[in-house]
Order: C-alpha cells, then sequence, then structure tokens
C-alpha cells in the first residue's frame, strides 16, 4: 500500500507545479521560471497487459525553452529495478508527447539519495544507448529552513523542506518555524500545506511534534486532517478512533472541496465516498481532491 509520506514528496508538486522552478536551483540545473504548468494524466500503461504509472506528471510552459515535461518519482528506499522503470517512464514520455522530459526523485534519506542520482546506462560500456540521469531533491541538498520569516515566503517550499528531512535531527527546528510561519496564512492556503507535511512526516517521531504544533498553533484551521491531527495531539501523539460522525464529516469534506472546485461529481463518485468507513482512505482522497482534475481522479491508485 502506498503510505503517506511517499503522497506527500510527489503530490506537493501537483499542489503547486511551479515549486519545481524554485527547487531547481537547489539541484545545481538551470530551470526558467514557468509561465503555465499543466498536470497531466499519471498512467503509462501500453496496450500490453503491462501497467506502468509514474507518481506525477506535469507539463511546462517556458518563454526560453518551451514545453517540457517533467515525471516526478517518490522513493523511499533502493530498488535495483527502479532505474529501468524510470528510463522506461522517461523514454515513453517522449515518445508519447513528443515533448522533452525530465525526471525528478524525491528522497527522505541520504542513502537513497545517493542511489538515485547514480547514472545509469543501457548498453554496453563502449555502446551506452540511453543514460539515464534524474535529478534528485533530498536532505542532501533541499533548504534548511528554521527562520519562519524565510519558511513565510515560501509555504510551499518550507513544506517540501520539513519532507526531506523528516528523518533528520533537524525536522523539529524546521517544523516549528512552518508552524509559526502558518499562523498568518489564510486558511485555504494553509489547509494544504498542514496535510502535506502531516503525511510526509509519516510514521516517523516528527510527526508527534506537527500534531502537538498544530493543536497548539493553528487551532483555528478546520480541515479534516487538521481535525485530526490536534485531536491526536492532545492525547500526547496516541492514535484515538474516530467515531462514526467524525467519518461522515470526512465524506462530506471530500464532496465539498470537489464541489468547490466545480469538477462534476457522478452519483457513482458521490456513492462510493459517502460508503466509505476506512478514515485512512478519506484521507488520500481529500488530499486528491485538492488537485485531481476530475472527481474520479480521487480513486486512481485503488
Amino acid at each position: 500500500m502506498v503510505s503517506p509520506s511517499h503522497e506527500a514528496m510527489h503530490r506537493i508538486f501537483q499542489h503547486d507545479p511551479g515549486l519545481f522552478s524554485r527547487v531547481s536551483r537547489f539541484l545545481d540545473v538551470d530551470i526558467p521560471k514557468p509561465i503555465g504548468a499543466t498536470a497531466l494524466p499519471t498512467d503509462l500503461t501500453e496496450a500490453s497487459p503491462v501497467e506502468r504509472r509514474v507518481d506525477t506528471l506535469l507539463r511546462f510552459e517556458t518563454a526560453e525553452q518551451g514545453p517540457f515535461l517533467l515525471a516526478v518519482e517518490a522513493q523511499g528506499k533502493k530498488d535495483p529495478d527502479k532505474p529501468a522503470s524510470w528510463a522506461y517512464y522517461v523514454s515513453y514520455l517522449w515518445t508519447k508527447y513528443r515533448l522533452p522530459a525530465a525526471l525528478l526523485v524525491v528522497c527522505q534519506d541520504h542513502a537513497t539519495a545517493k542511489w538515485a542520482q547514480r547514472s545509469v546506462s543501457s548498453g554496453p560500456p563502449q555502446l551506452p544507448t540511453l543514460t539515464l540521469r534524474p535529478v534528485v531533491a533530498g536532505p542532501h541538498n533541499m533548504p534548511v529552513i528554521t527562520d519562519p520569516e524565510e519558511a513565510r515566503a515560501d509555504l510551499v517550499l518550507a513544506s517540501l523542506a520539513a519532507i526531506t528531512h523528516a528523518a533528520e535531527p533537524v525536522i523539529n527546528a524546521i517544523l516549528k518555524a512552518l508552524s509559526t510561519a502558518l499562523r498568518d496564512a489564510p486558511e485555504d492556503v494553509a489547509d494544504p500545506i498542514v496535510e502535506f507535511t502531516a503525511q510526509g512526516m509519516g510514521n516517523r517521531p516528527a510527526k508527534h511534534l506537527w500534531r502537538n504544533l498544530v493543536a497548539a498553533d493553528l487551532s483555528f484551521y478546520k480541515s479534516y486532517i487538521s481535525e485530526e491531527i490536534r485531536e491526536q495531539g492532545r492525547e500526547q501523539g496516541l492514535e484515538v478512533g474516530l467515531t462514526k460522525g467524525r467519518v461522515q464529516r470526512g465524506a462530506e469534506d471530500v464532496l465539498l472541496v470537489l464541489e468547490q472546485r466545480g469538477l462534476d461529481v457522478s452519483d457513482a463518485v458521490r456513492g462510493r465516498i459517502t460508503a466509505c468507513c476506512d478514515p485512512e482512505v478519506l484521507r488520500q482522497w481529500l488530499t486528491r481532491a485538492v488537485t485531481a482534475l476530475g472527481a474520479e481522479d480521487i480513486f486512481e491508485d485503488e
């Protein structure tokens, strides 16, 4: 099952596609600021039974270089099969869209980041026909944002900094700066940041600090995940069961976000959401509802 931290590492780029151009300066690559960005379908399945999906896929428009594609992959650990899959993604996207395709891998530990950024070639040494060179964002190059003013200047980047440093000793200072910066942010801006950050902590000890900070500093936010964070913070990080009424409100929150964004919610989609009794699934659907292109896209991985 896909973990919440995995989802946060790549979906944050869907939430704010312009984040990549701001992150690129930490990756030693010169990416022009986009004048437009579009989230594309992530399904790379061919007519054959093999199914392949990239985590996040974005199309950028630039004035200097024209359009290009960016595939974002969240990688939690070393996987010897991944480089071949990534090479497939990039070559398939190039073939399908006839556009330059780049790959960004987001990691949360130094060992995985070092492994992911290696160049891998297909072909014998003297004939490296296809070479994969991903750019990697991780604790080795993402900024350590511990100043609330710096966090306030770019809340999404500050959230990504927290996500990529979730296992680092500095995470406590990053989370405190972010929670302080969010006090002045409008609710519709702060809620996705609160939730991306909560998911990005996964099961690490820092999740308890974030829940306590949200409970203390952001008590006026009313989103579904924020409510759960506050309740768990009051219990000092202990898991608390959600009542039937809370689950019902979670389903209502998902529907509200979809409807407020002007998406068409069919009877089938509405019925599936209201019938769900799993709070973890509802949390995932709520996060996806913020950026989904269509209401049914919140179920894309299920």
